[in-house]
């Protein structure tokens, strides 16, 4: 019972506690009387934990396993079969959209002993911007913009600002991995940016395949380190701050220890089929 969906059984509810699971047991009859703690160690046992849920969107690109082992092999220095030569570059970009600068209706009290930071929860809201990032995966190198909002023409501003500078300009090759976002989707966007840069590569993700892109990790640690929490007079001084890290991050920054392979996700479509049957 613990493994099925309480709906099926009359039950409004999205998921199991304990204290449901006890309660349903007696109604249907299947025990006269059961405590919390005999379920918990049952539970604990089998390892199942049904008041937890995980989000997850299974894969359907038809060209899922060819998009992403592309990508899972320039990771591994490797395309279309031959290792990357010296003159090769790879780029992982996307844009992080809507952060907003939010003036709280009290400063935040620091940290002190025996007390965490406490930050007020109403704001104001002082406006929204957009950031669009290019994260060059082996060479550990940040570039990014601050825009009003994204679009065919701030991303074409971004991939300018990395290939009119060195090494990128005079490369070999400079694959690009993007998303599908409107931004850059299709063969338009090949051909728009091929146009102007003769090197580049363009190399597109399966559909909702973020998890490939490694700029969105750049994207989680910025996320970490300088939107949470939220406490910015203006747009202004929210941009100032994300591009200053941007600079800051870059000091130290190191090629990200990427593990996932082609073979893991041979792994991982193999066992699809008996996910979506269970």
């Amino acid at each position: 019972m613990a493994c099925e969906l309480p709906h099926t059984h009359g039950l409004p509810l999205s998921r199991f506690s304990m204290e449901d699971i006890r309660r349903e047991v007696v109604r249907q009859g299947i025990v006269a009387s059961i405590g919390k703690t005999t379920i918990w160690r049952w539970l604990s046992e089998d390892a199942i934990k049904p008041w937890r849920h995980r989000s997850w969107i299974f894969p359907r690109d038809p060209l899922f396993a060819a998009k992403a082992g592309r990508i899972l092999d320039l990771y591994e220095g490797i395309w279309e079969g031959e290792s990357l030569r010296d003159g090769d570059f790879v780029v992982s970009t996307d844009e992080k959209t809507s952060i907003q600068a939010r003036r709280r209706k009290h400063d935040i009290m620091e940290a002190a002993p025996g007390r965490s930071m406490r930050v007020e929860h109403e704001y104001e809201r002082r406006g929204a911007f957009a950031y669009l990032a290019a994260w060059d995966v082996r060479c550990a190198k940040i570039f990014g913009r601050c825009e009003a909002k994204t679009g065919i023409a701030p991303f074409g501003l971004l991939v300018n600002d990395v290939m009119k500078k060195e090494p990128y300009c005079s490369a070999r090759r400079v694959f690009w991995i993007m998303d599908n976002g409107s931004s850059h989707r299709g063969e338009r966007c090949v051909r728009r940016l091929t146009k102007d840069w003769k090197n580049i590569v363009v190399v597109h993700t399966p559909v909702h395949a973020s998890w490939l892109n490694q700029v969105e990790i750049y994207f989680s640690i910025l996320q970490r380190k300088v939107l949470q929490p939220n406490y910015f007079e203006s747009v202004g001084e929210a941009s100032n701050r994300v591009l200053e890290f941007q600079e800051y991050y870059e000091e130290a920054a190191k090629p990200f220890e990427w593990k996932f392979t082609r073979k893991d996700l041979q792994d991982l479509l193999a066992r699809l089929p008996e996910k979506q049957a269970a």
